[in-house]
């Protein structure tokens, strides 16, 4: 699935979600095979944009890596976005200095290189610093 199929390009990129008509499950990446909740088949299932917002469930930093598309340190977190579903994300934040659970966090695309050194925009969410 190609990064394009799951969100928007945009400067706040929007998740391309599913949503069951049958039971309104919402859910993330997108599948469609059928709901995976109720089991209604592929014509019950619709897209759905899901806004990049959420709040931080969980947490952890990563120390040691050996893949090439990240170094280390990095943090990865659970955000339970405001349209539902729990997404697994790196984090722009390098460690979890400053975060803590129930963070408002929100999708943002960063500049990054594939494993062929080519120029890719990577989805990451970021902490919402509180609006004054």
């Amino acid at each position: 699935m190609a990064n394009s199929d799951l969100y928007s390009g945009l400067a706040e990129p929007a998740l391309n979600g599913v949503r069951c008509r049958a039971c309104g499950y919402v859910f993330f990446p997108p599948q469609w095979y059928g709901c995976e909740v109720c089991g209604a088949g592929i014509e019950k299932l619709e897209a759905k944009a899901l806004a990049g917002h959420g709040k931080l469930s969980s947490f952890a930093t990563v120390h040691l890596h050996q893949g090439k598309g990240i170094e280390a340190p990095f943090t990865v977190g659970v955000i339970v976005l405001d349209d539902g579903p729990a997404i697994r994300a790196v984090l722009t934040e390098k460690t979890d200095a400053g975060l803590k659970i129930g963070d408002e966090m929100r999708a943002v695309l960063v500049a990054a290189a594939d494993d062929e050194g080519a120029h890719v925009n990577e989805l990451r969410f970021a902490k919402q610093e509180a609006s004054r």
